[in-house]
C-alpha cells in the first residue's frame, strides 16, 4: 500500500513532539541558567538595594524575592497549564508558610531599623515589596521565565521545611538570568545572506538586425551576458 508522501511528514512531526521531554514546553532544549550561589549583596539579587542590611536579612529578602517569582509565575503563565507554576505556588504557601513569615518579620525589623519610624518603615517595606514583584514582570522574556520559575517552583514544593533559604540562594541568580528574552538552543538559528543574482538582460527582440531564422545573431549584435 502507497503511503501519501503528506502522511509521513505529519507523523513524523508528531512522533518528534511526543519524543520531546515533559519539560520542554517552550524549547528542545532551553539555555542553561544556572548560576552561583549569592549571598544578597551582589547587584540586582534582592531587587532594590538593602543598604546596611544584615546576612539574615539578606536572606530574608532572597525568600522574599523567590516568593514573588513564583507569585508572577502563576498569575502570568497560566497559559500553559502543564508547567502547574499555579498548583505549585499555592503548595509552596503553605509547606513553608512558617519561614515565610519569618522571612517578612525579618525584613520588617530591616525597615524599622533603618527609619527608626514603624509607619516610615511600614512605607519603605510596602515600596520594597512593590518593586520586587514589579521586577520579575517580563515580556520579551516570559517563555524562558515561565520555563525556569516552574522548575524551581517544583523544587520548593519538595524542598525541605527549613531549607527554603538555601533554594534562593542558589536559584535567584537563575531566576533572574531567566527575564532576558532566550531561545532555542538545540537548532540555533544562522544568518544567511540571501542574494539573488543579477537579472540576466533580454536579447533585443525589436531589433530585426539582431535575427537570422529566429535565432540570436551574435555577430551583428554581441554575445549577450549569462
Amino acid at each position: 500500500m502507497l503511503v501519501p508522501r503528506i502522511g509521513i511528514i505529519v507523523a513524523g512531526v508528531v512522533g518528534l513532539f511526543a519524543a520531546a521531554p515533559a519539560s520542554a514546553q517552550f524549547f528542545f532544549k532551553p539555555a542553561n541558567l544556572a548560576g552561583e550561589r549569592v549571598t544578597g549583596e551582589e547587584p540586582g539579587m534582592t531587587g532594590p538595594a538593602l543598604p546596611g542590611a544584615t546576612a539574615p536579612e539578606l536572606s530574608a529578602a532572597l525568600v522574599w524575592n523567590l516568593r514573588a517569582a513564583l507569585n508572577v509565575a502563576a498569575l502570568q503563565c497560566g497559559f500553559e497549564p502543564t508547567l502547574m507554576t499555579l498548583a505549585n505556588y499555592n503548595a509552596f504557601l503553605k509547606d513553608h508558610d512558617g519561614e515565610l513569615d519569618q522571612a517578612m518579620a525579618v525584613l520588617d525589623k530591616y525597615f524599622f531599623r533603618m527609619t527608626k519610624n514603624k509607619k516610615a518603615g511600614q512605607t519603605e517595606l510596602d515600596k520594597f515589596l512593590t518593586r520586587v514583584y514589579s521586577g520579575f514582570s517580563t515580556v520579551g522574556g516570559q517563555r524562558s521565565f515561565c520555563q525556569t520559575a516552574a522548575v524551581i517552583g517544583h523544587d520548593a514544593v519538595f524542598a525541605r521545611r527549613g531549607q527554603i533559604y538555601e533554594l534562593a540562594h542558589t536559584r535567584m541568580r537563575e531566576l533572574r538570568a531567566s527575564l532576558a528574552a532566550w531561545g532555542e538552543q538545540q537548532f540555533r538559528a544562522r544568518n544567511v545572506s540571501l542574494l539573488l543574482p543579477p537579472a540576466r538582460p533580454l536579447p533585443p527582440f525589436s531589433n530585426d538586425k539582431c535575427w537570422r531564422k529566429g535565432l540570436y545573431n551574435q555577430k551583428k549584435c554581441g554575445t549577450l551576458r549569462s
